[in-house]
């Protein structure tokens, strides 16, 4: 079985081509939090401790349970995105709020 995600992004806000929050759910023990409000620099901090983040959604419905979709990395030029080659943010396929 795969390793269950320490984080799951929903919806990003961009300014100015930089990531300014993230709309997330933790994973503490077995479960999730409700969604949270996460900055940039949180986000950034989680993954440079080589926590698991990825993209996906909440199954209405199901508590603890997601439609995942691409990982998110830190890439090289501190950028992060769905790509490891990425220059600037990007987030391919999460929704904008």
């Amino acid at each position: 079985m795969a390793k269950r995600p320490d984080v799951v992004v929903e919806a990003v806000r961009y300014e100015n081509g930089k990531i300014r929050w993230v709309r997330a759910f933790e994973r503490r023990g077995a479960t999730y939090s409700d969604w949270l409000l996460m900055e940039r620099a949180d986000l950034a901090e989680r993954l440079k401790k080589g926590k698991r983040v990825v993209l996906g959604s909440r199954t209405e419905n199901m508590a603890s349970t997601f439609e995942t979709g691409g990982q998110v990395f830190l890439a090289d030029s501190d950028a992060i995105a769905t790509r490891k080659d990425s220059k600037s943010d990007n987030l391919e396929g999460a929704l904008l709020f």
